[in-house]
């Protein structure tokens, strides 16, 4: 019995020399870093389906085939292609943002009412052009989520372009919002005829009534007849 207890001895707690400097990753992680790579892949995969052959094309079964991932796998990913749908437009969404707040961010910003609304209608057509899963998803409002981002990213740039413009004095300081959201309203009508008479580059014609007609509305705004 004295022996037992005489063995007995306190467990040594290590010194913080001793401990492990980083804690063990987790059981999960590299599951989880999978889950991301299996999204992305699909993500890609009906991107460049959209692109290539249209929207009808790019189903959920398509999209696993393309990127090597069994159909039961993608569903535990999405539930609907409509999931799929808003993420893709997530991402265009996120790039155009970034590249529209670039216009007025950077050193040299439009100077006139006509320039400011020429870099944005130029940039929003040039992103149009190169990406055709965007212009697949963008205009047909195939469901409401992909409609309320949309919506959302109108609303926000119109702002931005509103503060920018009155800031400068391109536009008179009573000009209400509701203009600029307005002008972006009436051009992802035209951005929408001009993709579906000329699916790939936009119709000439019609991009050009679609400057003319958001410029000749917002020169009604401006300080003088000159801006």
């Amino acid at each position: 019995m004295s022996e037992a207890r005489r063995s007995r001895r306190p467990t040594a707690v290590p010194t913080t020399e001793q401990r492990p400097l980083h804690a063990p990753a987790r059981p999960n992680a590299q599951l989880q870093r999978r889950g991301v790579e299996r999204v992305n892949a699909i993500l890609d995969a009906a991107e460049q389906i959209l692109a290539a052959d249209g929207y009808e094309a790019a189903t959920l079964k398509a999209a696993g085939e393309r990127a090597g991932i069994p159909v039961a796998s993608v569903y535990h990913y999405f539930s609907d292609r409509h999931q799929v749908d808003a993420e893709l437009m997530r991402r265009h969404v996120e790039k155009l943002e970034t590249l529209v707040s670039g216009v007025f961010g950077d050193d040299s910003p439009p100077a006139t009412l006509d320039s400011a609304v020429g870099a944005v209608v130029d940039l929003l057509l040039a992103y149009f052009r190169e990406h055709p899963s965007c212009v697949e998803l963008w205009f047909a409002r195939r469901s409401d989520a992909l409609a309320e981002l949309v919506r959302a990213f109108d609303e926000a740039m119109a702002e931005q372009l509103w503060h920018f413009a009155r800031d400068r004095g391109l536009l008179r300081p009573d000009t209400p919002l509701l203009v600029m959201q307005l002008a972006f309203e009436a051009g992802n009508r035209l951005f929408d005829v001009a993709f579906r008479v000329a699916p790939v580059t936009g119709d000439d014609a019609v991009l050009a009534e679609h400057r003319r007609l958001l410029t000749s509305y917002l020169r009604t705004y401006a300080p003088d007849a000159s801006a």
